[in-house]
This record gives C-alpha cells, structure tokens and sequence, in this order.
C-alpha cells in the first residue's frame, strides 16, 4: 500500500479517490482534519477496506514512526500542508509548523523506516513531496514560463514555506540517500476545492447573490490545472520518476484572474440563468489587492511530457465547466464547508481590505447555508 498525507484536503482527496478508482492498491491517508480537511470529500469509501483513515500530525514523528512501522507502505505521497496565501499573510506561524517542521518531521521519520527496510523493498520505496509553483516567484509577461531549473524566489509566507520544505527534501536524498521525489504544480481546480480559493469562491458567492471579489485590477495572471490531470501526473512521476529528480506539472492555460471570473459567470449564466436573465458579471465587486500579490506564475511542463510521457487531459474550457457542474450538483457539500473558521476568515479577509460590506454579505449567505444545511 501507499500512504497518503493530507489526503482528506482538496487535492489529496482528488488523489485518493482517483488512486482506489483506478488500483487496488489499498491506501493508508493521514488527515489532521483541520478546517480544509473534510472526510465529507471521502464518503464514498467508508466501508472501502482498502482505505484506512488516519487523524494524526505530519509533526508528531513518533505517529508518524508508528503508522510507517504497522502499515509499511511502498511510497509516501506528501501532499499535507497549509496552503492559502492570504491565511499565510494573517497568520505565518501555522505555515512554518506545517509545512516546514511537518516536512522535516515526516522525512525523519521516513529515513528511519526506509534504512530498516530489506534491500528489495528499500530499492522500490519512495517519497513523494507534492509542491508549487509560487517557490519560483514571480514573472514579468515576457518571461519564459518556470523550468525546473528556475531559481527560487518566493514572497510570501507560505511559498516561502513550501521553499524551505523541498529544500529539505532535496537535502535528505543527497545527504541520506532517502529516494525522494519533487513536484511543483501551479494553480489547481476542481471537486471539493474549498471555496476561500477564486474559483469555488466566485462560484458560491455568484449563486448566493452576494458580491464576487476580485483583487486589485484583475490582472494576475495564473496556469491553471485541473485536480484530475494533476493526479495523473502523480501517479505518472511515483510510476516511473527518476529519484532525486523535480517534476513542474502545469496545465498550459494562462488566464488573467478577471477572465477566469468572467468565464464563470458566463457558465453559470448557460447552466444556471437568473430570473430576470441579467449576467452574474453585474456581481463583480474589486477590493485592494493583497500585500506582494505575484503577478505571473506560469509552468514550463516540457520535461513531463519529454520524460514520463504525460500531457493534461483538460483544457481549460472543458475542466471549467466540468468544475461548475460538480458545484451545482453538489450544493449540500457546499453548504457543509461555510461554517465555523471559514465564516471568521471570511470577515478577517475582506474586512481587511476596505471591504466591510462585502465580508458582511458573504457571512450572511454563508451563515443561511449552514443553517439551511
């Protein structure tokens, strides 16, 4: 079997649910269960024996010691982390025990269990650090998208934190000879995406009625991936990767932030029309940007393909749409999630920006969802 950290969080409940649809190949998946992980995103394995769940602490290395001992996977697949810029902005020290001292954890305890093994299972054992595309910084419109040989540059706390984490990975295999694997993906969409992210956040509000927030002008301009080629990709690198190597999955969609709103609204005007047929554009609402927004990420995935033979299945229109539909069919799931540390986040966020009416709108749909739910 393989473990899985984070594997109840958006993308590594993606993975786990697309891993046993496609193996049986059982999976142990170890969740802190934090305000992102939902094992709501995992209902339909709970009589799966070959889906073991597991709330524990990527920090806690003796749990983490344990699970490796008892279960004695193949791989690790190191998705766990604190992932959301604006949060890492608020509050950073949460970004560096997680996703700093958590990978340093979890590789300490993974080096213990790897050096035990017997020599054949040590030669197959690998470990799997899911990353992103932000520890390269940011690029000018007329840079060549990321290589995997670009410098890092992060600006702000949380890719700053995923830098130092594939440091110590890469540390590990060259000090210790631990068989590590890198990937570093840009912006990812898709089912159960928790809706403090553009994409399902612009879609909920839009529905509700409420404002749809857009910083600064609009411009950002990010590779967007969907969550299902990702996890293709994944599968593809911890398959036939060479160890010690670094992987940039991207999805070869460069979309401004405001034409990724537009295409939205223009969707959801197809599949799910107001009354008095008007366009939810009419809901777009800027606020001040956020503190050293990048202003380009853009993914070079040539060595991917070269390499490994993958290529994203979805283009960008067909995985957007795909997106909508799962939320419109899915609006119990929704309702679920708005509660509790989302609805504080919501009022710190925009409060923050000079956006008091906005946050208040927000927390009142927000507030009749739960309660609805």
């Amino acid at each position: 079997m393989i473990l899985v950290t984070g594997g109840a969080g958006f993308i590594g409940s993606n993975f786990v649910l697309d891993w046993l649809g496609q193996s049986d190949e059982g999976v142990v998946n170890v969740d802190n269960l934090t305000y992102a992980g939902n094992l709501h995103n995992l209902a339909s394995l709970r009589d799966d024996p070959r889906h073991v769940f597991v709330k524990a602490d990527i920090c806690d290395s003796a749990a983490m010691a344990a699970l490796l001992a008892r279960h004695r996977p193949r791989a690790i697949v190191h998705f766990a982390a604190e992932s959301h810029v604006d949060r890492s902005i608020h509050g950073p020290a949460a970004f560096i025990q997680t996703n700093v001292n958590g990978t340093f954890s979890l590789l300490e305890a993974a080096r213990g269990y790897w050096s035990a093994l017997e020599a054949a299972d040590k030669s197959v054992f690998r470990f799997l650090h899911v990353s992103t595309d932000e520890v390269y910084g940011s690029l000018t419109p007329d840079e060549p998208p990321f290589a995997e040989t670009r410098q890092y540059a992060p600006n702000s706390p949380y890719s700053a934190s995923k830098a130092a984490a594939d440091h110590l990975v890469r540390a590990y295999h060259h000090t210790y000879g631990l068989p590590t694997l890198t990937t570093n993906c840009s912006n990812n969409y898709g089912p159960y995406h928790f809706p403090e992210k553009l994409i399902p956040l612009i879609i909920v509000n839009a529905l509700a009625g409420k404002p749809l927030p857009i910083y600064g002008d609009g411009q950002q301009v990010r590779d967007w991936l969907y969550v299902g080629d990702h996890c293709a990709a994944i599968r593809c690198v911890l398959a036939d990767g060479a160890v010690g190597e670094v992987f940039n999955i991207g999805g070869w969609n460069e979309k401004a932030n405001l034409d990724v709103v537009h295409t939205l609204c223009d969707i959801l005007d197809d599949l799910r029309p107001k009354p008095d047929c008007s366009s939810y554009r009419a809901q777009i609402t800027r606020v001040q940007d956020r503190p050293g927004h990048d202003r380009r990420y853009a993914i070079d995935a040539r060595k991917i393909e070269h390499a490994l033979g993958w290529t994203p299945a979805e283009t960008f229109d067909s995985g957007i749409r795909k997106t909508v539909q799962w939320y419109l069919a899915n609006q119990p799931w929704v309702a679920d999630v708005q509660s509790g540390d989302y609805l504080k986040w919501v009022e710190q966020n925009y409060s923050d920006r000079g956006a008091t009416a906005l946050a208040g709108a927000v927390l009142t749909s927000s507030n009749q969802a739960s309660e609805s739910a």
